[in-house]
């Protein structure tokens, strides 16, 4: 089977930042089958004419006015259960020794964890092409570096390419990030339990996606396939 991947992330900066603005930085990953993506893009694009949605669609251009939009993209996400999965990794700021384990590197530490979120969702037989939402990287190499390591551990699968893509130039990536941006959102602690009149745009569409998935947004087994939540352990330990 052919596998495709769309990756986003949410709060990059935190490994570096001196005023971080949360806890938890997030790599997000959107997986479908290939034969399946023009039939993706057409449902997307469709949504979009139906709200007149122009330009690129994200979780920070969540808005009252456009709210419509980003719950029917949500119920159109859910409506094709495992076919179409989404799952993330969340790294916790406080816990990340970038001197002991990453050379004191943040972008090498940061690709490292892009290797977790990927690795353990790759199956035998299969081939993967995985396209990277652009990000300016000091070492030019870390995409393929990424994918040498990929291929050396999963040897009975073929990982075809990993590519950077503007995320303007593809509706997959936009909606990983939106779904990155909720699972940031809810890990992060970003709202306060509100419904209705009080509850905020940005909520409303967490909240609709939760009541979809039957569950709040938190850390998941493995075997979760629709909504995977992988809050890796950086303690130690059992």
């Amino acid at each position: 089977m052919n596998i495709e991947v769309y990756c986003d992330e949410s709060y990059p900066d935190l490994f570096c930042s001196a005023s971080p603005q949360a806890r938890f930085l997030l790599i997000g990953s959107l997986w479908l089958e290939q034969d399946k993506r023009d039939l993706y893009k057409r449902g997307i694009h469709a949504l979009r004419d139906l709200h007149k949605i122009g330009g690129e669609f994200k979780w920070t251009k969540i808005s009252p006015s456009r709210i419509g939009f980003y719950k029917d993209l949500i119920s159109w996400f859910h409506s094709y259960g495992d076919a179409l999965r989404f799952r993330c990794i969340a790294m916790d700021r406080e816990r990340i020794d970038l001197l002991r384990f990453h050379q004191n590197d943040q972008e090498l530490g940061f690709y490292k964890f892009y290797y977790q979120v990927l690795h353990h969702w790759i199956h035998s037989l299969n081939s993967y092409s995985i396209y990277c939402d652009y990000k300016r990287n000091r070492s030019t190499d870390r995409l393929r570096v990424l994918r040498d390591c990929l291929e050396r551990s999963n040897l009975s699968a073929k990982i075809e390419k990993i590519q950077f893509v503007r995320s303007e130039e593809s509706v997959l990536i936009q909606l990983s990030d939106v779904l990155t941006g909720i699972a940031a959102a809810r890990l992060n602690g970003r709202f306060i339990e509100t419904t209705g009149e009080s509850a905020t745009a940005k909520e409303e569409v967490t909240l609709l996606l939760e009541r979809l998935l039957g569950t709040k947004i938190a850390p998941t087994p493995l075997h979760e396939k629709k909504f995977n939540v992988f809050k890796i352990n950086l303690r130690g330990g059992w």
